[in-house]
């Protein structure tokens, strides 16, 4: 089997209502995908976590041409070979994000040549389900955010989610209202996190984490920025929530130190931009031997959303207990598309769980027209 073509496909679609969280305001979603064509006519598909233009011009003009021919199914040498490639360039970031696409329709095509979901073929267990929290409750305008909050919660819980987390970044006094409204909204028997998006700096954190600690919070994501690992240790010696964060981070490479230093409890790689679903099965291990949790950010499309539930459903196990692990897997559930037009047959929600495709691959197919709706022309 030879790889024959790579196209991208930038994505764009305008949102009915925009929303905000500490560091942005979004009037739009929009992605990037990659669609990796074959000799024996199997199709891969993969999605970039990056700015659209520079993560397809990476891919158009820069890894693509250095893949055609090869066999799409040696995963671990494709993926070595375009890293070092770009090490010089680009050892983080975009051409990370790049990589992470190719490497996703990679497996997408292996999967499928093998005739099994991909997390079989990447030794998961035979799985049904794997419950969800809920991330939601942006900033909006179109009404108070005590009433939008309460709302939101009441629906999670309904829906039969056993967790949810609430954006935060907006000052401590605030932040506290609206978390104890929340907590209030849904009892004591759901999970409640709170993600700043990096919008505080160590002290503030703390104050805020020790204003909310009473509330039984299950973590604190991303307090502080995520090129300070200093700032995360401060606020971790000072609080007794755990702390997530990582979806900015990149590579085995990237994590490592965290994890030496054990700065998070809970780690957070997007497949679609740490390097894919071969590097990120290098930084689940690497996380359990340091007793840190993996929980992978899924923000994206259909394609990411299928390949952060695959990785998830095969990562390896936490070490340290005979008790089964407790999985608990992102569900994004803010206005997008390209997780609910695209597929053919996306993954499928029920009573606050992801149900496991049973096709071959990532078990996602794509509608074309839906496709070419959506795509930027420029």
């Amino acid at each position: 089997m030879k790889i024959t073509g790579i196209e991208t496909f930038t994505l764009r679609a305008p949102l009915e209502e925009p929303f905000a969280y500490s560091q942005w305001r979004y009037t739009h979603r929009e992605t990037t995908l990659v669609e990796v064509r074959t000799s024996e006519g199997i199709t891969g598909w993969g999605e970039a976590y990056s700015p659209s233009a520079p993560v397809a011009a990476a891919i158009d003009r820069f890894l693509a041409p250095l893949v055609i021919g090869r066999d799409p199914r040696d995963v671990e040498d494709l993926w070595q070979f375009l890293y070092a490639r770009g090490l010089d360039y680009g050892p983080k970031g975009t051409l990370v994000a790049a990589i992470s696409a190719l490497d996703i329709a990679f497996w997408d095509i292996k999967a499928r040549a093998a005739h099994v979901p991909l997390y079989r073929l990447l030794g998961g267990a035979r799985t049904e389900s794997i419950p969800c929290y809920a991330t939601g409750f942006y900033f909006r305008e179109s009404e108070t955010l005590e009433r939008r909050f309460a709302k939101e919660a009441e629906a999670y819980a309904s829906e039969g989610f056993t967790a949810m987390k609430v954006k935060v970044g907006l000052g401590v006094d605030r932040d506290a209202e609206l978390v104890e409204l929340v907590r209030r909204t849904i009892g004591p028997g759901i999970g409640l996190m709170i993600d700043a998006n990096h919008a505080y700096d160590p002290v503030t954190a703390v104050r805020l984490a020790r204003r909310i600690e009473r509330f039984d919070i299950t973590w604190f994501e991303e307090p502080v920025s995520p090129l300070d690992p200093d700032g995360y240790l401060e606020v971790k010696a000072r609080i007794a929530i755990p702390l997530a964060g990582g979806e900015c981070e990149f590579t085995r490479f990237g994590f490592e130190p965290w994890f030496r230093r054990r700065a998070l409890d809970y780690a957070q790689p997007d497949l679609c931009a740490c390097g894919g679903i071969t590097e990120g099965m290098k930084i689940a291990a690497l996380a359990s031997l340091h007793q840190v949790h993996v929980t992978p950010h899924a923000w994206g499309s259909a394609i990411g959303q299928a390949a952060a539930l695959h990785f998830y459903a095969a990562r390896p196990r936490h070490p340290g207990t005979l008790t089964a692990e407790r999985k608990v897997i992102e569900c994004d559930r803010s206005e997008n598309p390209f997780r609910t037009e695209i597929a053919v047959s996306p993954v499928r929600l029920e009573r606050g769980s992801w149900l496991l495709p049973d096709g071959p691959g990532l078990g996602v197919g794509i509608d074309r027209g839906a496709l070419e709706r959506f795509r930027a022309t420029a």
